[in-house]
C-alpha cells in the first residue's frame, strides 16, 4: 500500500518546513504531493528549492483556493490511498496509521477524522466550534450521514473513489462537496478520533464567517443541483 498525501499550501512560510518534516517522519510508504496556491510570503520560493524523491511540488500561477489546489493534487497522485493534509500544524501526521486502518482492513472506502470524538484538542474559539457543528448538522440532514465533523481536514479516500468524483469547488466548499458526493456514491464511510492543535487568527488561521456562508450554499447546491 502506498499513501499519497495531498497538501494544499497558501502562505504558510512559518510552518511549511516543519509540516513536511513531520509528514516525512511517518513510517508509511508514501509520496507527498504539494500544491502551492500562489503563495506570496516566501513559501513558494522554499518549495521550489526542494529536491526530494518523496516530494512532488506543483505551482498554481494564480490564487485559486484550497479546493482547486486539492483537485490539482488529486490529479497527480500515484498511491493506493489519498489523504488530505493542511500545511499548518493543526493536525498530527502521526495519526495517519489510525486514519488509514479502516481502509487497509477492508471496512471503509472513505475515512473522516473527527475532532469531536474524544481526541486531545486545544481549547479554542467558541463560535468557530459552533459553526463547525452547525455546518456538520446541516450537511448530515442533506446527506443522511451521522458525521460529527464534516469540516475536518483529515479525509482519506481509496484512490479510485476520489479519482471518480468530479470536484468543482475552488475554495472551502470542497469539504461539503466531497462529503455530499461520497454519500451519494454510497461509500462505506468511517470516522476516527483525532487530536487538534487549532490556531487562532493571529497565528495564521484563514477560514472565516464568509467561508461558513459559502459552505452552507455548497451543502444545498451539491445536494440538489450538481
Amino acid at each position: 500500500m502506498k499513501l499519497s498525501v495531498v497538501m494544499p499550501v497558501y502562505n504558510e512560510s512559518r510552518t511549511i518546513e516543519e509540516i513536511i518534516r513531520r509528514v516525512k517522519e511517518v513510517d508509511i510508504d508514501k509520496e507527498i504531493v504539494i500544491v502551492d496556491d500562489f503563495s506570496t510570503d516566501g513559501t513558494r520560493q522554499y518549495l521550489q528549492k526542494i529536491n526530494d524523491p518523496v516530494i512532488r511540488v506543483f505551482l498554481h500561477e494564480k490564487n485559486m483556493g484550497k479546493g482547486a489546489a486539492v483537485r490539482t493534487g488529486i490529479a497527480q497522485v500515484a498511491g493506493d490511498v489519498v489523504l488530505i493534509q493542511d500545511a499548518d500544524l493543526e493536525y498530527d501526521p502521526q495519526e495517519y496509521h489510525q486514519l488509514i486502518e479502516p481502509i487497509l482492513d477492508g471496512r471503509a472506502d472513505v475515512v473522516f477524522g473527527s475532532r469531536f470524538r474524544g481526541g486531545t484538542c486545544r481549547v479554542h474559539l467558541f463560535w468557530h466550534s459552533v459553526a463547525n457543528k452547525l455546518l456538520t448538522t446541516l450537511s448530515n440532514m442533506f446527506t443522511n450521514l451521522s458525521l460529527t465533523d464534516m469540516e475536518v481536514c483529515y479525509k482519506v479516500f481509496k484512490t479510485p473513489v476520489i479519482k471518480n468524483i468530479r470536484l468543482r469547488s475552488n475554495r472551502f466548499g470542497f469539504e461539503p462537496e466531497v462529503t455530499a458526493k461520497v454519500a451519494r456514491m454510497h461509500c462505506r464511510i468511517y470516522e476516527t478520533p483525532i487530536s487538534y492543535s487549532g490556531r487562532d487568527y493571529s497565528e495564521g488561521k484563514k477560514i472565516g464567517w464568509k467561508d461558513a456562508v459559502i459552505a452552507i450554499l455548497a451543502i444545498i447546491y451539491f445536494r440538489f443541483f450538481d
